[in-house]
């Protein structure tokens, strides 16, 4: 995997598990990172209250993570998962952006 796509993985994971930790009242967080020779998928879904941060200053670590995986031509996706609990999904393909 390049590394710029490399990192922007590892960057989503830390700031949706920062979230989880900081927001969600999670007991349980489930990272899977996946993918092949053309795109790679980050999830992160906790068992939290399921809602998006609120006041002034909430989501905007969610848009950092929006704009680093569009760097890459990828996108990111978050809110309340199916059955609860809170989901951050990325997907990136894997190359290089010129």
């Amino acid at each position: 995997m390049p590394p710029g796509v490399e990192l922007s993985c590892y960057r989503i994971v830390q700031e949706a598990l920062t979230n989880t930790l900081k927001h969600s009242g999670a007991r349980n967080a489930l990272v899977s990172v996946c993918g092949d020779d053309r795109e790679v998928m980050v999830r992160v879904c906790d068992d939290g209250h399921g809602q998006m941060p609120a006041g002034p200053a909430g989501g905007q670590g969610l848009i950092g993570l929006g704009e680093r995986a569009a760097a890459y031509g990828g996108t990111v996706s978050a809110g309340p998962a199916p059955g609860g609990g809170f989901l951050v999904q990325a997907v990136l393909p894997v190359r290089e952006q010129p």
